[in-house]
């Protein structure tokens, strides 16, 4: 056994970690970058013995202390066969993988080992031709589904955080979280990442790649557009499938892309649909099989990264190397489609043939019946009426928890944890406090709004309003934005439609929020009372649509 290596915090000769990050979103943008192919059975080929793994069998991290000559090779190996870049040998390095273990404390170690022994050889390669290379630090998914209640956002999301930190303490360049099963763990990977970065002051690129499924679909069952409702808004930088399939079964999937996403796009397929043997899995994909559908992918859909998932090997990136350097992504036209989603399917703000409908009768304030179910405890019948509501075509529904002496928070995660994977549709989390809509937030696999936002108490940066937008823009949530100022309630059109410029420029330019997110709520008061300052409230709150 070799020595433990003891890596610090590398940087390339010349090269801080900035300039490297520009450095690739610049190969990004400007031609085909080229990824290595599978790491798993690449170590496994070389027999690691029962002390390499420190006694815990099948642990591929632990190798980047014990054995980094092995992990080298591996790197050296595809370098060798001429791709741009490899990803670190730390798919597993997260809180779930590694607590099954009994090591999750070693998250961040083994992270930043994983990190710094690619970045070393990637450092060698560099110095050898000038060429510049890349490393991808690997955050994979896991073992543990929040979404199905294995495991909490929170914990997940601060294991997450520990894996980028390390990642980014080693040296990589771009941070790819991978073969995600679960968009509620998929997102918990992305806002730990995003704190790292943050934390590190850095600007590294950020991205997803997604596994589907021989069914069409993720495996809690989410379609691609789904999928890229609650991606994109979050911020990253490119999406994409890996893993799971072959490349026959991902054209559908990244047509879609194609067609909607906003940012560019990856693919890192298996070698085909796994074959079982009495020798084992058999992936029958050859390399030249491989390099063509990457070399179709890249003309098709405009692909800007392209690699290898299980079953690859160097020379079948050497082949795609041969195929696609030195092309250009074709441009593409996206034409994306503003929404929310479920966990399963995405809903179109803009509607073809009716208006946005959002069920109201889960909504604790708004509905006896479900009122009195909810403090009850009767959570099955609060879930049927959420499909009830479904069944008589809503295209969201609105969850209110909040009602005085309950404890909000709890109800939301009872209730939100429920509907994620009990409703088709998207949820409206509706509460007038921050936590609550956190609680909710943190129970959603799928693409929520949030209502709502507004002036009553200013936008300083302890307002409910600025509060509520940082959750928002964090979790990539919709807004329903109230015209409501420090006046209080518009009552006149004119000030109705200032207050709503004042939010939509507000909300995009210092926020961030895109303003086909955000869903304009003009208002109006009870207008059946009689009262005559009342009487020309709803013909105001037309004429502020108008």
């Amino acid at each position: 056994m070799s020595t433990p290596s003891t890596p610090g915090t590398p940087s390339t000769p010349g090269r801080t970690p900035g300039a490297r990050a520009a450095a690739l979103r610049h190969a990004l943008a400007t031609r085909v970058v080229v990824a290595d192919g599978a790491m798993g059975t690449m170590l496994q080929a070389q027999d690691p013995t029962l002390e390499d793994f420190q006694q815990l069998e099948g642990c591929n991290e632990i190798l980047n202390i014990t054995r980094p000559d092995i992990v080298r090779s591996v790197h050296q190996a595809y370098f060798a066969a001429g791709v741009d870049c490899v990803e670190t040998n730390t798919f597993g390095a997260n809180h779930a993988a590694l607590n099954e273990y009994d090591i999750a404390d070693r998250i961040f170690e083994l992270s930043r080992a994983g990190a710094h022994i690619a970045r070393q050889v990637a450092d060698e390669y560099d110095a050898g031709d000038g060429r510049q290379r890349f490393v991808l630090g690997s955050m994979g998914p896991g073992t543990k589904l929040p979404t199905l209640g294995h495991t909490d956002f929170t914990t997940l999301r601060d294991g997450f955080q520990a894996n980028a930190e390390g990642l980014i303490a080693g040296g990589a360049d771009l941070l790819i979280v991978e073969t995600t099963q679960d968009l509620l763990q998929t997102k918990a990977a992305v806002l730990g990442a995003r704190r790292a970065l943050t934390q590190a002051g850095l600007d590294l690129p950020l991205v997803c790649s997604l596994a589907f499924e021989t069914t069409g679909t993720m495996l809690l069952g989410s379609e691609i557009g789904a999928a890229l409702t609650v991606l994109e808004p979050l911020g990253i930088d490119m999406i994409g499938l890996n893993c799971s399939t072959g490349p026959a079964e991902m054209t559908e999937h990244l047509r879609h892309l194609a067609r909607h996403a906003r940012i560019p796009l990856l693919c890192m397929p298996n070698a085909g649909l796994p074959v079982l043997t009495k020798n084992g899995a058999h992936f029958p994909l050859d390399p030249d099989g491989l390099a063509d559908a990457q070399e179709n992918f890249v003309r098709d859909y405009g692909l800007s990264l392209v690699g290898g998932c299980c079953g690859t090997t160097p020379e079948h990136l050497r082949q795609v190397v041969e195929r696609v350097r030195g092309l250009t992504p074709p441009a593409r036209t996206p034409h994306p489609e503003p929404g929310a989603a479920s966990l399963y399917q995405t809903v179109p703000f803009r509607q073809d043939t009716a208006y946005l409908a959002i069920g109201e009768r889960t909504n604790a304030n708004g509905s006896k019946k479900f009122r009195e179910a909810m403090l009850e405890g009767r959570w099955d019948d609060c879930v049927e009426m959420a499909r009830d509501q479904i069944r008589e075509g809503a295209h969201m529904l609105d969850l209110c928890v909040d009602y005085v002496g309950r404890d909000g928070v709890a109800d939301m995660e009872e209730l939100a944890g429920r509907f994620a994977t009990a409703s088709t549709l998207p949820i409206v989390l509706d509460s007038t406090e921050v936590p609550v809509i956190q609680a909710g937030l943190e129970k959603l696999g799928g693409r929520a709004v949030i209502n709502s936002v507004n002036y009553e108490d200013g936008d300083g940066p302890e307002s409910r309003f600025a509060k509520v937008t940082a959750l928002a823009r964090e979790h990539g949530a919709a807004l329903i934005a109230l015209t409501i100022d420090e006046e209080g309630q518009a009552r006149t059109p004119e000030h109705k439609v200032a207050i709503a410029e004042r939010l939509i420029a507000d909300l995009t330019g210092n926020w961030g929020i895109q303003e086909s997110d955000l869903l304009i709520d003009t208002l109006t008061f009870t207008i059946c009372t009689g009262q005559e300052e009342s009487r020309g409230d709803g013909i105001a709150t037309i004429e502020a649509i108008r």
